[in-house]
């Protein structure tokens, strides 16, 4: 069976799994949305589904600092930051409660796999708990499952048993089939998230890509919503959508607006 003929089966097989599912559920992407305009999610409950997020090229020691200082004082999940800066806010998080995350062959996931399972290796080494690795878009779009499949399995390899390993698809830049197959692939390769966006590519999370992935990868895996969140309705809309964590930079400004509400 040739690369063509594989994609074809992979992702009939999965559209009319989701097909039937929905007709079970009866519910539709707008039910959802619809519905979780009136659950209310509190400011408490919210921040455990924020990945506090400061990937900037520009951003300087004082932004870290700060990044830290937050986290720990509205206990997000963790932090989310480029490897480099994974050694610094270890050192700052020492001793609390919010986890450490890196993001691997972060923006465009199109180095070699050899070089993401180092950067992967040093992470842990330096202190993450958890990855967000970019999957290879190219080769995605090019047919060429076996390369984006070893690219995850490398990455997971590199993993120590206790750390979680999420992939970034750049829904942005995909079809719905080329999501699906990337939700799949992600899965049999034994990932524990897929998430939805960089945040420098493309659109960022959507509840369509948020619905679509969590229909794809079922109730035992993570679905990370991130790119363009920025206000609290967006982020309880992505949540009753299947999103279980949200990669926010503007977390702050997400949290105060549950506590605006008065969502405490």
């Amino acid at each position: 069976m040739d690369q063509d003929e594989l994609i074809d089966r992979i992702t009939k097989e999965v559209i009319q799994r989701l097909n039937k599912a929905s007709i079970s559920q009866g519910k539709t992407e707008q039910d959802t949305v619809a519905a979780s305009s009136n659950q209310k999610i509190s400011a408490a409950e919210l921040a455990g589904f924020i990945d506090h997020t400061l990937l900037k090229p520009e951003a300087v020691v004082s932004q870290f600092e700060q990044l830290c200082s937050e986290a720990v004082k509205y206990k997000f999940k963790s932090v989310c930051v480029n490897s480099s800066w994974i050694p610094l806010v270890a050192r700052i998080l020492r001793g609390t409660n919010v986890k450490i995350c890196s993001v691997i062959g972060f923006p465009l996931g199109e180095m070699d796999t050899r070089s993401k399972a180092f950067e992967a290796r040093n992470a842990i080494a330096n202190g993450a708990h958890e990855l967000d690795m970019v999957i290879n878009v190219g080769a995605l779009k090019s047919g060429n499952l076996k390369l984006v499949e070893e690219d995850i399995r490398a990455i997971k390899r590199a993993c120590r048993s206790t750390s979680v390993l999420k992939v970034i698809l750049e829904t942005g830049l995909l079809t719905d089939e080329e999501k699906i197959i990337a939700c799949e692939i992600s899965r049999k390769a034994g990932a524990d998230f897929v998430k939805t966006s960089t945040g420098f590519s493309g659109t960022g999370a959507t509840v369509h890509d948020v619905a679509l992935m969590r229909r794809v990868v079922g109730p035992h895996m993570g679905v990370k919503a991130s790119g363009g969140i920025r206000n609290y309705m967006q982020a309880v809309d992505l949540i009753h959508a299947g999103a279980n964590r949200l990669g926010c930079g503007s977390s702050v400004e997400v949290i105060t607006g549950a506590q605006s509400r008065g969502n405490y």
